[in-house]
C-alpha cells in the first residue's frame, strides 16, 4: 500500500486502511502489525499520525496493544455463554453478592416504559448474578412501581426473584406478557469494573418490560452482560411471523 492521498484526517485515512488491511486477512486474528517505523514507511505519515491511527483503532476494540511488544490484531473469541431469553431469566445464576434494594423514583427514562410520571415512586433491587460454569457477570435490576407492589408480597419483598414476581402478579390476578428491547452500548467505568470487561467492550443492555391486564406495564428489568461474553436467544412461536404476514396482505 503506498502514500495515503484521500482527503480527510490522516490519521483516520491510515486507521481506514490498517482496517481494511485486517478485513482482508492480511493481518488475522492475533496477528502482530507492523512496527511503528514499517507504517511509517508503508504510509509516508508521520509517527504522531501512526501513534493516532493505533489509538483509534484500540478505542474501536479491533486491536490491542501489549506494552514491549507491540500491536495485535485482537481476537474475537466466541461468547461464553447464551442467556435464553424465553425462559425466566438468571434461574440457574448464582448470585455474587446479596441484592441492593432501595426506593428511587421514576426518570425521564424508566418513566415512558411503564407509564409513570418522572418522580413517581418505585422500588428498585440490583442482582449481580454470575454464570457457574463461565464465570460470566451480569448485572440485573427490577423496577417496580408501587401501585404495581400495593396489595401483593412485593410491597414487604421486593427483592423476590422473577419467576417470583410474575407469580406474585398472577396472584393479583393479572395475565402476564413480556416486551423487550435489546440494545449495545459502551459501559460506564461502574459497569465495566463490576462486569469484569476488558477495554474497548460494548455491552448488551436489554429491558424488559412485564405487562398485565390491559397490557398495563406493571415491572421493569434490566439486564447488563459484556457483549464479547454473552449472547442472548430468543424462541420465536410460529404463529407470529403468519400472523403479521396476515396483517400486511
Amino acid at each position: 500500500m503506498g502514500e495515503i492521498q484521500r482527503p480527510g484526517a490522516l490519521y483516520q485515512q491510515v486507521a481506514a486502511e490498517i482496517r481494511n488491511a485486517i478485513a482482508a486477512g492480511e493481518f488475522p486474528p492475533g496477528a502482530a502489525l507492523p512496527s511503528e517505523a514499517q507504517l511509517i514507511d508503508r504510509y509516508k505519515v508521520s509517527r504522531p499520525t501512526v501513534r493516532n491511527a493505533i489509538s483509534a483503532l484500540r478505542s474501536e476494540g479491533l486491536i490491542e496493544v501489549i506494552h514491549g511488544k507491540g500491536s495485535f490484531v485482537r481476537a474475537v473469541p466466541a461468547p461464553a455463554v447464551t442467556i435464553d431469553r424465553s425462559s425466566v431469566f438468571a434461574a440457574a445464576w448464582s448470585p455474587v453478592e446479596k441484592p441492593t434494594i432501595y426506593r428511587t423514583t421514576a426518570t425521564s427514562e424508566t418513566g415512558p416504559s411503564l407509564g409513570l410520571e418522572e418522580g413517581e415512586a418505585l422500588f428498585g433491587c440490583d442482582w449481580l448474578l454470575a454464570d457457574p460454569s463461565t464465570g460470566t457477570r451480569c448485572m440485573h435490576r427490577v423496577l417496580i412501581p408501587f401501585a404495581t407492589a400495593e396489595g401483593t408480597v412485593l410491597a414487604d419483598e421486593p427483592d423476590r426473584q422473577p419467576a417470583d414476581i410474575y407469580a406474585a402478579l398472577t396472584d393479583a390476578g393479572h395475565a402476564l406478557w413480556w416486551s423487550e428491547i435489546v440494545g449495545a452500548r459502551m459501559p460506564q467505568p461502574d459497569e465495566r469494573t463490576v462486569l469484569d470487561i476488558p477495554e474497548a467492550t460494548p455491552i448488551i443492555h436489554a429491558v424488559r418490560i412485564t405487562h398485565g391486564n390491559a397490557d398495563a406495564p406493571l415491572i421493569r428489568e434490566e439486564l447488563r452482560a459484556s457483549a464479547s461474553r454473552a449472547q442472548l436467544a430468543y424462541r420465536i412461536p410460529a404463529s407470529e411471523p403468519h400472523a403479521q404476514r396476515a396483517a400486511s396482505i
